[in-house]
């Protein structure tokens, strides 16, 4: 497991900006050219998953939901599909949040806010999120080649800082285990629920190709405010 200090993977170009405009470039000109969105990360039925959750806790539908690291914004337009109406999509790249506005107007969901935003310095309007979604952005934030091990930590700040007390926060990683996970979001949040993933058998050892938890933000430094039971905005069913 790695720890806190470490540098738990080798530097990619991943974990830089100037991959994900270049990628997200390519992106928008072939939606441009063929109407296709591209690539939906962990594929459809991560977004399946988080919305059975969500659905499955009676989570309700004007709720503010932040997508952190949108991409495409494909995920928002289905929680929209879904009947949520307070959500928000940010991305440090322009190319992706050009294409995700793009994806938005095809679908006809102006009521979805879309925000060139930079998660590790997030404006003071970014705040007060009852649900904060993260699919691969904490893994290419991991991947960094300047200070992965800073970048981690400051994650976490600014996800203290945008969640309300009490809020909930959904990852789904590649990268990362359970375990590991725990570790890193150990300062200010309990995990609530693992979310079931596909299974693989290698060597006679199952394991998961992903993890995807869910976390519940308490008092962490960093945050806004202190935690108190009227902050909760639903009850947990099992």
């Amino acid at each position: 497991m790695a720890g806190g200090g470490e540098e738990p993977f080798a530097p990619s170009a991943l974990g830089t900006r100037p991959h994900w405009d270049a990628a997200y470039e390519r992106e928008l000109q072939a939606f441009q050219e063929t109407g296709d969105a591209g690539e939906i990360w962990f594929g459809e039925e991560s977004m399946v998953r988080i919305i059975r959750w969500l659905e499955k806790q009676k989570v309700p539908l004007d709720s503010s939901v932040l997508d952190i690291g949108t991409g495409n914004g494909v995920l928002l337009i289905e929680l929209a599909r879904n009947g949520f109406t307070n959500l928000t999509g940010i991305d440090y790249s322009p190319s992706a949040i050009q294409l995700s506005e793009k994806v938005r107007e095809k679908e006809g969901m102006s009521n979805i806010k879309l925000l060139v935003e930079d998660f590790l310095a997030p404006s003071a309007e970014l705040s007060g999120f009852q649900i904060c979604i993260d699919k691969g952005t904490f893994d290419a934030v991991s991947l960094n080649p300047d200070n992965a091990v800073g970048k981690r930590k400051q994650y976490v700040r600014s996800l203290c800082s945008v969640l309300k007390p009490e809020g909930f926060f959904l990852i789904t990683s590649c990268n990362w285990t359970k375990e590991e996970l725990l570790n890193e979001f150990r300062e200010g949040f309990e995990v609530v629920e693992e979310l079931p993933t596909p299974k693989f058998c290698f060597g006679g050892r199952i394991g998961n190709s992903v993890t995807a938890l869910v976390f519940q933000r308490k008092n962490c430094q960093g945050g806004k405010g202190k935690v108190t039971a009227s902050t909760t905005f639903f009850k947990l069913r099992c």
